[in-house]
């Protein structure tokens, strides 16, 4: 295996290898991939986990802020149900699901509220009862149970469905809970059962497939699916290609001049920490339903920690040009704009367009600039800033995007299962 050392700093950056990857059981990603596709898993039936992480959207969704229940067809083009109007959007940008089956992604969201932590009962620490996450399998299938069990992601609206009753009343483990109630959905299809029976030896001699079943296998399709370790970067890195002289420029200004690995640093570009960065802030933010504001404080809101403010998780670069828009808003439809705007981070608010963001068709109920209208809200955004990146020129930020083209794997976006023609529930594919 080859080493490439950046001669200008201490940094080394070793070619990824199979030992970072959790191992994945292929019969169980299989039948996690139906699952993905399944509409379900949401309490109308009519929102699937690929609605909003769609390969031709890069995993993603390709929009600022998602329409979660009460949308109707994919990113840009997606529109309201105007029998069910959506009563938000979803606060903060779709990430993107590139290499979560890797070992070192031990951290979920944006802010960080899902973690391994050993400490713990269920391994896990979360918003949630440690006793309530017992039996996931790990951080990625610990993940899902979020979506399902948000009104406006995927579980819908207080009284539309047996799983947004059951989630208004807090009713989430347990006979009648939430995750009972998918499960029982999903054990009462012929084929789904078939298949957790081939896989589990405990549910083929009677045990009830529970919800930690379900997001097991979803969380071994995430893992093989999009395991993405083939961009020319990589192949680079193991001595079987060069790169052209803007890439190889960009690199060393990423590595060096430019100090982007101080915070995205490792094989995946990520030191899985968190930056307050000065990101704009648009739409209804993550502030509590029966607060006015728009507010999204980021990974304070999980510690309570006033240095934690407006911090958010550093993002993984790989496929990094193919996940438009950026921030933990999706604030930026652009690179280049988002680039400058990280370089130096305490003026993005005053410089920003507003133009960069880009929502699907839909005038929500919140103003969706209501933060960047609030003096006192962009101060301390702007104030928690505490990073300032060099000056580079033009030619020098063109050489960095091409080196962030060199990440771009598009063989993880089309190998693999794909999206299948079908699900065993008979309900619509998003196509």
């Amino acid at each position: 295996m080859s080493l490439w050392p950046v001669t200008s700093t201490s940094i080394e950056v070793k070619a990824v290898s199979d030992d970072l990857f959790v191992d994945v059981d292929i019969n169980q990603a299989r039948l996690g991939q139906l699952l993905f596709w399944d509409p379900i898993l949401s309490g109308n039936k009519n929102i699937s986990c690929g609605t909003c992480h769609h390969p031709k959207l890069g995993t993603a969704d390709g929009v600022s802020l998602s329409i979660g229940e009460g949308g109707v067809g994919l990113g840009a083009d997606r529109g309201v149900d105007e029998n069910n109007l959506p009563e938000q959007r979803i606060p903060r940008n779709a990430p993107a699901l590139f290499n979560l089956g890797a070992k070192e992604f031990t951290v979920m969201f944006h802010d960080g509220r899902l973690e391994a932590d050993e400490t713990k009962k269920s391994g896990l620490r979360t918003p949630l009862d440690d006793d309530m996450t017992v039996g996931f399998s790990g951080v990625l299938s610990a993940q899902s149970m979020f979506p399902v069990l948000s009104p406006d992601e995927m579980a819908g609206h207080y009284s539309e469905n047996d799983v947004a009753k059951a989630v208004r009343r807090g009713l989430i483990t347990g006979d009648g809970g939430a995750w009972d109630i998918i499960s029982k959905r999903v054990a009462a299809i012929d084929e789904y059962q078939a298949m957790f029976d081939a896989i589990d030896p405990e549910i083929a001699e009677g045990r009830p497939i529970d919800f930690t079943d379900i997001s097991d296998a979803l969380a071994a399709f995430i893992a093989f699916e999009w395991r993405s370790d083939d961009s020319l970067f990589d192949n680079y890195l193991r001595g079987n290609t060069e790169l052209d002289a803007k890439a190889q420029s960009g690199m060393d200004l990423f590595y060096g001049k430019a100090s982007c690995a101080d915070c995205h640093s490792g094989p995946f570009q990520t030191d899985h920490k968190f930056h307050a960065m000065g990101v704009p802030q648009i739409g209804p933010g993550k502030a509590e339903r029966f607060e006015s504001h728009s507010q999204d404080t980021g990974r304070m809101r999980v510690t309570g920690k006033p240095e934690d403010a407006y911090a958010f998780r550093t993002p993984s670069l790989r496929n990094v040009t193919l996940t438009a828009p950026y921030g933990h808003s999706g604030a930026y439809r652009d690179l280049r704009q988002f680039v400058e705007a990280h370089l130096e981070p305490s003026t993005a608010i005053e410089n920003y367009d507003r133009s960069e963001a880009l929502f699907a068709g839909y005038t929500p109920p919140k103003n969706d600039w209501a933060a960047l209208d609030d003096a006192n809200e962009n101060t301390a955004i702007k104030s928690a800033v505490s990073w300032s990146g060099p000056i580079l020129s033009a030619d020098e930020i063109d050489d960095l995007l091409a080196f962030l083209k060199a990440l771009e794997d598009e063989k993880s976006l089309t190998l693999r299962f794909g999206v299948p023609d079908t699900v065993p529930s008979g309900l619509p594919v998003d196509k």
